[in-house]
C-alpha cells in the first residue's frame, strides 16, 4: 500500500480497496456480521474491500500530552498500529464503520482510536495535513444496540463520528441504526438487516464508480 504522501490527492482516494472497520471487542458478534454483509454488497458490485478488526490491533490511548501541537506528529506514532490504520483510511474511496453501543456510546477501543486523530486535527488547524487536498468522500456507519428503546441511544456516538470523520475528509452518510441486537447471533438471524447492509455496500461501491 502506498503511503499517503507518495501520490497525488485524487490517486490517494482511489488507491486501495474500501476499508471497513469492525469495532467490537467481541469476535463473531452482530457488528462483525454487519461488516461482512456490507463487504458482500461491495463484492456483488464488483468492488474490493478489506475488513479491519480493531480488536486485533494495538491501539495506545491518547496521552493528552499536547506534543503534537504544532508539529502534527504523535509521539506514539511508531509504538502501535494507529498510523497504519489512518493511512489506510486516507487511501480508501469511502469508509465503513460497524460498532456496538456501550452505555449510549462507542466501545473503549474504538473511542481510543478516534482520540488518536488529535494530531491530524491539529494538522488541519495549521493547514499542513496531507488530506487538506482531498475531495469529500462518504463514510457509512452501522451501529447495533442491545436496548430496544432510547430516544437518544445513538446521539453521542453519531456526533463523535461526524467530527472525527471530518478530519479525514469524510462526510457521514445516513447511518443505519439497529436496536434490540443483543445476542451475538441476532444480526445473522435478521434477513432484513442483512439485506439492508448488502444493499448499502453495493450502493457505496457503485457511487464511487459514477
Amino acid at each position: 500500500m502506498k503511503g499517503v504522501s507518495e501520490c497525488g490527492a485524487d490517486q490517494r482516494v482511489m488507491a486501495g480497496p474500501a476499508i471497513l472497520f469492525a469495532c467490537s471487542p467481541r469476535g463473531g458478534g452482530n457488528t462483525d456480521t454487519s461488516a461482512r454483509a456490507f463487504a458482500q454488497g461491495i463484492d456483488d458490485a464488483g468492488g474490493t474491500s478489506e475488513i479491519v478488526y480493531l480488536r486485533d490491533k494495538i491501539i495506545i490511548p491518547c496521552k493528552g500530552c499536547s506534543l503534537c501541537d504544532p508539529s502534527g506528529t504523535c509521539i506514539l506514532a511508531t509504538k502501535d498500529d494507529v498510523e497504519s490504520l489512518f493511512a489506510a483510511l486516507l487511501e480508501s474511496p469511502f469508509v465503513f464503520f460497524a460498532a456496538p453501543i456501550y452505555f449510549y456510546h462507542l466501545p473503549a477501543l474504538f473511542k481510543g482510536f478516534i482520540d488518536r486523530a488529535q494530531s491530524y486535527y491539529l494538522r488541519s488547524v495549521h493547514r499542513d495535513r496531507p488530506s487538506v487536498e482531498f475531495p469529500r468522500r462518504r463514510a457509512y456507519v452501522s451501529l447495533c444496540a442491545g436496548r430496544p428503546r432510547g430516544e437518544r441511544l445513538f446521539e453521542g456516538s453519531l456526533l463523535t463520528l461526524k467530527y472525527f470523520l471530518d478530519v479525514f475528509g469524510f462526510s457521514l452518510h445516513d447511518p443505519v441504526l439497529f436496536r434490540a441486537m443483543d445476542g451475538p447471533g441476532d444480526f445473522a438471524a435478521d434477513r432484513d438487516a442483512l439485506d439492508t447492509m448488502r444493499f448499502l455496500g453495493r450502493e457505496a461501491w457503485m457511487n464511487v464508480q459514477k
